[in-house]
């Protein structure tokens, strides 16, 4: 399969600089076509920056976003659904990351109330699993890894239309990465147990994110079972970006 490199913008970037950063990965890819014949590119800007860097990408830069409710509609103010996702033309949802458990406390029951609405959406939905420092030095990550991924995915997951990327949450915007032993254990591990829930689990891709930068990609993109990245910081800069998929 081809490796997956996805980029989540967070919320960073004003409209303008969106835009740029879109005409700049198009030009970058346009630069090095050969780029796609190995990588499957995604960009995840901030909501209302969707229509604009879409206008601005080619067919071969598939748009996604950042989060969707797990509600399909109604009263819930701030909240977009998965249908407004569909609606701007996005491919795939992020769902799970590691921020948005933290800080705004999701648990696994609605990163798969999310999932699900995105899959009635036909969205592909990019669940985000992944240990603190503490967990994993106390030797958990094992055991917290396949909670949050079996009780994240609904019954309604397939080869098809669900992505797992996991992001040690000590790896994120912390400049540490996981070494390629870690990642090599955890993804197998993580093949495994997707075999519990999902017919085909050989078929899907998994991501590795945390701190992923030209410099350390290729090394990333060599581990078994490492089918592309999931990129933060990096993904701001189209150099950087489109660096780590010459590295796959």
């Amino acid at each position: 399969m081809k490796n997956l490199i996805a980029g989540n913008w967070k919320m960073n970037g004003t409209m303008s600089e969106a835009i740029t950063l879109a005409q700049n990965i198009v030009q970058a890819i346009q630069n090095e076509v050969e780029l796609l014949k190995k990588n499957d590119f995604l960009v995840c800007p901030p909501f209302h920056h969707i229509v604009p860097v879409q206008a601005e990408l080619s067919m071969a830069v598939s748009i996604g976003a950042q989060d969707c409710s797990p509600f399909s509609n109604g009263a819930y103010t701030g909240d977009v659904s998965a249908e407004m996702v569909k609606d701007v033309n996005c491919s795939h949802v992020i769902l799970g990351h590691s921020e948005r458990r933290q800080y705004y406390v999701e648990s696994n029951l609605m990163v798969r109330q999310k999932a699900m609405v995105a899959h009635e959406q036909d969205l592909t939905a990019i669940i985000c699993v992944g240990e603190t420092e503490e967990q994993r030095e106390a030797g958990q990550e094992q055991e917290v890894v396949a909670t949050q991924m079996l009780e994240s995915l609904p019954e309604t997951a397939t080869a098809e239309n669900t992505v797992i990327a996991y992001e040690p949450v000590w790896a994120i915007g912390t400049g540490k990465t996981a070494t390629t032993d870690d990642i090599a254990a955890m993804h197998d591990f993580i093949r495994g147990k997707l075999a519990e829930k999902i017919d085909n689990a050989a078929s899907v891709r998994l991501l590795y994110g945390g701190s992923v930068k030209p410099a350390n990609a290729a090394e990333i993109f060599a581990v078994n079972n490492v089918n592309g990245a999931l990129i933060g910081g990096a993904s701001l800069k189209a150099e950087d970006f489109i660096g780590i998929a010459k590295a796959s």
